[in-house]
């Protein structure tokens, strides 16, 4: 290791997700993980095991002081499958603040008197320090029932309730067959059944991209080196293991591109709906086309952006002409869920639409300023743009992760929006109530406890 030995013992035992290393006393933070691991696996895996229940303990504990965590689904409101949408805002005040008064209280008066609410400031990894890819159980149950991959982390687990994601499994809408509604008829796409689903639907470049996207390549934390957090050897991680069925279950991650760790963004796993008609990718959408982040994100993101590391797992180095080419075209055929209510614009028929719906969608066009970043018909502007949060707190660390400045964020699709929780880049919003409390605030938009039911009527149903 090109390491100093001060430096080499704060890193060895937590070797893996660590792109980023303060060392010692004098010595600098450096950008590099560790490479020549000299820790037995087993013991690693033994201390990481031992501080598990510790690590989800102070985890459980933020999330429960941040957020209103009960299962309380909104009445007659559900996603393509049937599951409830949740109800209410979740975000919680700090003690005797209430929603009108917050919104009527200017950034500089909010971050004096320290009432910015916590669930509005950046969501830390389960273990910010560690990061890595993190998966639903319902998920590991599946895919290890299907395939016989195991993708239970021996040191965490996932740590958001059920309820507040998508439901599982997710509707597939191609926009080449519109004709056929949810492809998946309830089952989750895997290397065990995609021919059988597909066959006879796709043309054979797409079928192969298809493969692709279920195929396990190894990852910075599945893998068959010293250096991961499965027990068992592993085979590694697919596109749709995070983007299940083309959509997300809200498998959580931290980005690639920032350094060091405290600063490194939590990442919510996107829907790949109606990503044909996006125009940026990646965490810092530094890509510009679907190819572009089909072929890097093997290279980066499942590496953390470290080819070294990448390297010494196996990182798999896609082919740009033929298997980035088909991956990208079935990408590009996934679509929107129908929304029944929007007419060829992406606007709302009146003829179909509730009052409240209509009072929704003039307040987002207008009052609200919805429309400025998310224009109909798919809701987004393609763009970034930075929200300035930091006007509102005091640079603080949270659980290993430094709450400060967001910077620019993608403008994503609100079609389907309802079907996507949690919110937010980082998953920090849980229902459509917290996202319209939060820009009430950060934009500083006064509206009426009615004017933010409706607008909420409005995006459930786009």
């Amino acid at each position: 290791m090109n390491l100093k030995s001060g430096c080499a013992i704060a890193v060895l035992v937590c070797t893996g997700a660590f792109s980023a290393t303060v060392c010692a006393a004098g010595q600098k933070t450096t950008s590099y993980s560790p490479v020549n691991i000299t820790v037995p696996f087993a013991e690693t895996m033994a201390k990481m095991k031992s501080e598990k229940a510790a690590v989800m303990k102070k985890h459980t504990a933020l999330l429960q002081e941040r957020y209103d965590l009960r299962n309380a689904p909104a009445s007659g409101v559900s996603m393509t499958r049937g599951k409830p949408v949740q109800e209410g805002t979740r975000v919680k005040l700090a003690p005797g603040m209430t929603w009108d008064k917050l919104g009527a209280m200017s950034p500089a008066e909010i971050k004096a008197q320290g009432v910015f609410p916590k669930g509005f400031l950046p969501l830390p990894h389960p273990n910010h320090p560690e990061g890595g890819m993190v998966f639903p159980k319902f998920h590991i149950d599946e895919i290890l029932k299907q395939t016989g991959r195991d993708l239970t982390r021996f040191d965490l687990d996932f740590d958001l309730p059920d309820h507040f994601l998508a439901e599982f499994p997710p509707a597939i809408f191609l926009n080449t067959r519109t004709d056929l509604g949810d492809v998946s008829k309830g089952r989750v796409v895997t290397t065990d059944n995609y021919f059988e689903i597909f066959d006879g639907i796709l043309n054979p470049k797409q079928l192969e991209g298809l493969r692709l996207l279920v195929t396990p390549f190894p990852q910075q934390q599945f893998n068959a080196t010293d250096d991961r957090r499965s027990e068992r050897l592993s085979l590694g991680v697919t596109c749709f293991d995070c983007h299940v069925n083309g959509h997300t279950n809200g498998t959580t991650h931290l980005v690639g591109d920032i350094r060091p760790q405290e600063f490194r963004h939590r990442l919510d796993t996107p829907t790949l709906r109606g990503v044909n008609i996006q125009l940026l990718f990646g965490s810092q959408r530094a890509l510009k086309s679907i190819e572009d982040f089909t072929e890097f994100e093997q290279r980066a993101a499942y590496f953390d952006g470290d080819p070294v590391i990448a390297t010494k797992k196996g990182v798999n180095v896609l082919e740009r002409g033929s298997q980035v080419h088909f991956m990208s075209e079935f990408m590009s055929i996934l679509g929107f869920p129908p929304a029944e209510k929007l007419d060829i614009y992406g606007m709302l028929d009146p003829s179909k639409a509730t009052e409240q719906e209509l009072r929704g969608q003039e307040l987002f066009m207008g009052k609200a300023k919805c429309a400025v970043c998310h224009p109909a018909p798919y809701y987004t502007d393609n763009s970034m743009h930075d929200l300035k949060t930091e006007r509102f707190f005091k640079p603080q660390m949270i659980n290993g992760r430094m709450a400060s400045a967001d910077g620019p964020i993608k403008t994503f699709p609100l079609r389907g929006i309802k079907e996507s929780p949690p919110y937010l880049h980082d998953g920090r919003l849980l229902t459509l109530e917290d996202v319209v409390e939060f820009f009430n605030v950060i934009q500083g938009l006064k509206l009426t406890g009615q004017e933010k039911k409706d607008i909420v009527a409005f995006m459930r149903t786009l």
